[in-house]
Order: structure tokens, then sequence, then C-alpha cells
């Protein structure tokens, strides 16, 4: 990486979700779907509509570079003592520059903080990329039903997330 491009990925914010980043976020999300399934039926992902109004009361991170969204993610509320993160995205462009890892830590932080145990989330079996992110981030596998590999973290309440 040039030090031009890694000078431009350290102006990346990781911020909260608003109304102004609908449009931008939405297209994000689907066109990573459509990229992982060579198609995308856009029925099948309703809350990406009206992020503000599905996730109220959640965590929903971007992270953005300039004037540009380059990634997404959420937590949200599991069961008493566990989140679930979800909508992890990153422009294609983009990966495997740390954006993804900084996001998913501002997520890990925002559990501690609301006072969560655990946090568990799902990916594609199939999607080896994705399965090595989160193996790599502390998750362990729990299990794989209906085609999606399950993970679980423990959060250690004194780690610190370095983001």
């Amino acid at each position: 990486m040039s030090d031009e491009a890694s000078r431009e990925l350290s102006e990346i914010v990781i911020r909260p979700f608003t109304t102004g980043d609908q449009a931008e976020v939405r297209t994000l999300i689907l066109a990573g779907l459509g990229e992982h399934w060579g198609w995308i039926d856009e029925t099948k992902n309703p809350d990406v509509d009206h992020i503000s109004a599905h996730y109220a009361g959640e965590t929903f991170l971007i992270a953005q570079l300039g004037d540009q969204v380059v990634g997404t993610g959420a937590l949200i509320h599991e069961q008493d003592g566990a989140a679930r993160i979800v909508r992890m995205s990153v422009d294609k462009s983009l990966r495997r520059a740390g954006i993804g890892s900084r996001i998913l830590r501002a997520l890990i932080a925002a559990a501690r903080q609301r006072g969560y145990q655990r946090i568990v989330l799902e990916t594609t079996a199939t999607w080896d990329d994705a399965i090595d992110f989160y193996k790599r981030h502390g998750f362990r596998v729990i299990g794989v039903w209906d085609g999606d590999m399950h993970f679980e973290r423990d959060i250690d309440q004194e780690e610190e997330a370095v983001i």
C-alpha cells in the first residue's frame, strides 16, 4: 500500500449512522450482498430500507472516508447478556485495509459499554474470508446450520478496544 493510500485510510472515521447516510449505506450493503451471491433480491433485506427505524435503540456504525461511506456494522440486542453483530460490510475496493477490523472493535466496545457479556454473529458457511476475519478477532465457531456458520465471543470487560 502506498504512503498516500495509508494516509488516506488513516483519515477514516467510525461514527454512528445518521438518516442522511440512508441511501449510501443501503447501496453499500446491497452491493456487498450482490457480490457474494451474484444477484440480490432487494425485498429480502427490508431493514436496509429504513435503517433509523429498524435499528432504533441499537448501535449502527459507519466508516466514512471523506464524504463516502466505506463500511458498516450494527450491534443489536439478542437476549439477556448477549448482543448480535449484523450488517458488517466494507466497500470492495477497500477490503483488507483494516476498516472491517476498526468497525468490529468499535462494535465490541459498544457491547461492553452496554453491559453485554457475549456477542454472537453468523455468516454464510462458504464465505471463507469472512469466517477467517471473525476467527482472527477472537470469535469461535459454535455450529453450522441452514448454510450459515455461527460464532460467539465472550467480552472481557477489562479489554480496551482500539479504534
